[in-house]
């Protein structure tokens, strides 16, 4: 006759349950085990796609600087009134992908501004914060878009010289291309040269006030 057990004397006494297995200790790995490998995979892949993601994070910040419009050349304009934008232009103009050209009269000299349809935007954006009855915001659109106008390059990096251009400039035969950042302008040269003088001299005085 088979004996019988309460389950309860079972868990009270020193009889261990029928095919129950008795736990094992655990035994601490040695070092260069299965988990450590794993582990050290695991931190070598996090620390390059660390190094990834900086030299993403400076790659981007490096073309923010090197996509800026800088220095000013002066082209002569041919006879069919078409002026080379400089090469330097252009090659920001490629790397900002901005192949339609916003161009406005400004608002301070006596230039016209060009740069991408992003610039109209940023305008905009600047009227739609205001009353669209208020004086400012008219002002800002006469400025914006009664003065501004979109134009392209032709296949050889050339832009037409128009009378929009030239009745607000002054200019007659030479364009002096400045960069402004974001955007860059065109002057008549000798207004320029005398523009940046008097900005010169100017931050002299304030620097020598401060």
């Amino acid at each position: 006759m088979v004996p019988w057990y309460p389950i309860r004397a079972l868990h009270k006494g020193n009889h261990l349950p029928i095919n129950r297995k008795a736990k094992a200790p655990s035994i601490p790995e040695a070092p260069g085990g299965p988990r450590s490998v794993r582990l050290a995979k695991l931190c070598s892949v996090l620390r390059v796609q660390a190094a990834v993601l900086r030299f993403g994070l400076f790659r981007k910040r490096m073309f923010r600087v090197m996509s800026r419009f800088l220095s000013s050349a002066t082209n002569r304009i041919d006879s069919k009134g078409r002026v080379s934008v400089p090469a330097a232009f252009r090659s920001v103009l490629a790397q900002r992908n901005i192949q339609e050209l916003y161009c406005f009269q400004d608002f301070v000299f006596p230039a016209i501004s060009v740069g991408g349809p992003d610039l109209l935007e940023r305008f905009e954006r600047q009227i739609a914060a205001e009353d669209p009855f208020s004086p400012v915001a008219n002002e800002m659109s006469l400025l914006i878009h009664g003065g501004g106008v979109f134009m392209k390059l032709d296949a050889e990096g050339r832009l037409m010289v128009t009378d929009f251009m030239r009745d607000f400039t002054g200019i007659s035969d030479e364009v002096t291309f400045v960069g402004r950042a974001d955007h860059f302008q065109l002057w008549q040269p000798q207004a320029f040269q005398a523009a940046q003088l008097q900005a010169r001299g100017e931050r002299a005085l304030a620097g020598k006030r401060s």
